[in-house]
């Protein structure tokens, strides 16, 4: 049975031993080769302590933090907008809200959460609001008038 005695070493130590302490090469993160901001090394490290599965795959993280990073960057333009809507410049759990529950997808994904100081949705039971006959009142005057014509054709 060969020991490996006579096999060069794998692995760092055998990189690190034949390099001869020249500059060494700047690391490119998985993130920067994905090309997005969220941390992919990050993702997969919790991917495993999680024990989610037994073994993680190597594109496992890189679509994770693909999906999350595109949900934060929707979310984030769409509260955005509820800021400047409300003539403010810093984005508050009011306007997190208010972009939550006006989108339709992200308000079916996040139903069942509940934002502390986000407050709730403006809206108006139809039963509370004035009558529509209220609004036809300055009409009744008239309806008199044509009563008064009937009885005189009878």
């Amino acid at each position: 049975m060969d020991t490996g005695a006579g096999k060069a070493k794998k692995g760092a130590g055998g990189r690190k031993a034949g390099g001869g302490g020249g500059p060494r090469k700047k690391s490119v993160t998985r993130s920067v080769k994905a090309g997005l901001q969220f941390p992919v090394g990050r993702i997969g490290r919790y991917l495993k302590k999680g024990r989610y599965a037994q073994r993680v795959g190597s594109g496992a993280p890189v679509y994770l933090a693909a999906v999350l990073e595109y949900l934060a960057a929707e979310l984030l333009e769409l509260a955005g907008n509820a800021a400047r809507d409300n003539k403010k410049t810093r984005i508050i759990p009011r306007h997190l809200l208010l972009a939550i529950r006006n989108d339709d997808e992200l308000g079916k994904l996040l139903a069942g959460v509940t934002i502390a100081h986000g407050g709730v949705m403006p809206k108006i039971n139809q039963v509370l609001l004035p009558k529509k006959t209220a609004a036809k009142e300055p009409k009744e005057p008239k309806s008199p008038k044509k009563a008064a014509k009937s009885p005189k054709k009878a």
